[in-house]
């Protein structure tokens, strides 16, 4: 198994119900490392250029609009294959339809405040870290 590291975001309703720690629980419960973390408030801009990939998609302009709406928290994770297994303890993107034990099913309210992103792929991972991230900011 290899070692990765996936990006993870804690959105906005999450940090503003202060459950932060709680979700920092299930990753490091999870077997996964936070070896770089910090708490931002998004610009338009800045979720825009973020979400592109969702720039044709109906909800994109609702998702900035959320993903600005309050502080987030951006962190690296790292661990045996990170990207699935953070995508594993985050659960279904919607907490109706999540496995008991998950984020979102825990902590998730609905389809878009669902407490949590996290990478897709290694390769959106390293894409997705060095958008948040330099190189100094991740002292492993």
């Amino acid at each position: 198994m290899a070692v990765e590291r996936t990006l993870s975001i804690i959105k906005p309703d999450a940090t503003a119900r202060n459950v932060t720690g709680k979700i920092n629980a299930f990753f490091e419960d999870g077997g996964l490392r936070i070896v770089a973390q910090k708490r931002l408030l998004l610009t338009k801009e800045h979720a825009q250029k973020f979400y592109d990939v969702h720039a044709q998609r109906a909800f994109y302009d609702e998702l900035c609009e959320y993903m600005t709406s309050g502080p987030v928290v951006v962190q690296v994770l790292e661990g045996e294959n990170a990207v699935l297994r953070n995508r594993e303890i985050m659960g279904a993107t919607n907490p109706a339809n999540a496995a008991e034990g998950t984020v979102r099913k825990a902590l998730g309210l609905n389809v878009q405040e669902n407490s949590v992103h996290g990478s897709d792929s290694p390769e959106n991972a390293a894409k997705e870290i060095a958008f948040f991230f330099s190189g100094i900011e991740i002292p492993g």
